[in-house]
This record gives C-alpha cells, sequence and structure tokens, in this order.
C-alpha cells in the first residue's frame, strides 16, 4: 500500500474541508465553498475505499458531525451527499460496528466539548484540549498501538489535522 497517496489524500481532505467551513462561514462565499466541499469529499472518499482506518476516521466525522447538529450550511449538505453517493458507487468497506461506535462517539465529544468547554471553563489545559480536538487524536493512537489501525493512519489523521490548521492560517492570509 502506497502510504504517500493515503498522506496526500489526508492533507487535501483536511485542507478543503477548513477552506470550505471558512469560505462559507467568514465570507458567505456559497459557490467557492461547495467546490472546495466536493474536493473535500472525494479526497475523503477516496481515502475512505484506499484504507480501512481511514474509512473509520472519515465516517466517523461525518455522522459525528451530523449528530453534534455540525453540518449547518447547504456547502456541507452538497459535501455529504457527493461522499454518500461515491461511497455507494464504490463500495462501504467492512467496518466493526463497535470501532466505527468508538470513533464517532470519540469525534462527537471533541465536537460538543469543542464548543462548550470554553464558555464554561478558565482551565486553560481543557480549552486547548479540546479547542484542537485532541481526544479523537488520542483514541486512534491508541487504536493504532492495540493494532486496529495501521500506526501510518494516525501520522495521516496528524496530516490531516496539521493540514486543517494551515488551510485556515492561509485563509486568513489571502482573504
Amino acid at each position: 500500500m502506497n502510504y504517500v497517496v493515503l498522506a496526500v489524500l489526508f492533507i487535501l481532505s483536511g485542507f478543503f474541508m477548513k477552506y470550505s467551513d471558512d469560505l462559507y462561514d467568514e465570507k458567505h462565499d456559497l459557490v467557492f465553498s461547495t467546490f472546495f466541499g466536493i474536493l473535500c469529499a472525494i479526497a475523503s472518499v477516496a481515502a475512505t475505499v484506499y484504507n480501512t482506518g481511514a474509512a473509520y476516521i472519515f465516517i466517523s466525522i461525518l455522522i459525528g458531525n451530523l449528530i453534534a447538529l455540525k453540518v449547518d450550511g447547504i456547502h456541507h449538505i452538497i459535501t455529504l451527499i457527493v461522499f454518500l453517493a461515491v461511497l455507494l458507487v464504490v463500495g462501504i468497506p467492512d467496518l466493526s460496528l463497535v470501532i466505527l461506535l468508538i470513533c464517532i462517539l470519540t469525534i462527537l465529544a471533541d465536537e460538543v466539548c469543542h464548543e462548550i468547554i470554553p464558555k464554561k471553563t478558565e482551565n486553560g489545559f481543557l480549552n486547548l484540549f479540546f479547542e484542537y480536538r485532541f481526544l479523537m487524536k488520542i483514541v486512534v493512537l491508541l487504536l493504532a498501538v492495540c493494532g486496529v489501525f495501521d500506526i501510518w493512519v494516525f501520522v495521516c489523521f496528524i496530516l490531516f489535522d496539521l493540514s486543517y490548521a494551515g488551510a485556515g492560517i492561509v485563509f486568513e492570509k489571502f482573504n
């Protein structure tokens, strides 16, 4: 398996996800936020069908964000439809429901706490922990250490997150 391809797909997905969100939330640009959302969907679904660990991550991000009511714009809905349509055409990987549920609950906890904790506490550690959604990173690392995922999936997830943060910096600089 070519891990460079997987890393590139994670990086593209993270970048396009954040850039799409910022374009929609900050600039109210439906056209380009949808365009970048579709690119995110394509990169995410490609990673999903390419690697089972990636499938757990991207499917849980999708479901966790749906449950957390983070699918809050037409650009998200179009991205969701593209992701699901392509996934249904190429086939959903065979996944353990227990591992998927662990990932979904972790994403959900990260998303909910990301919104609540900074407003409820002055605790710098908790604010930092949930601002950067460390819970899912820890769970992915633990799953990799336990042999559920290849350790490279954890590395790719960190690259996804760095790319997501980098897209925010690029957006601020050029928009």
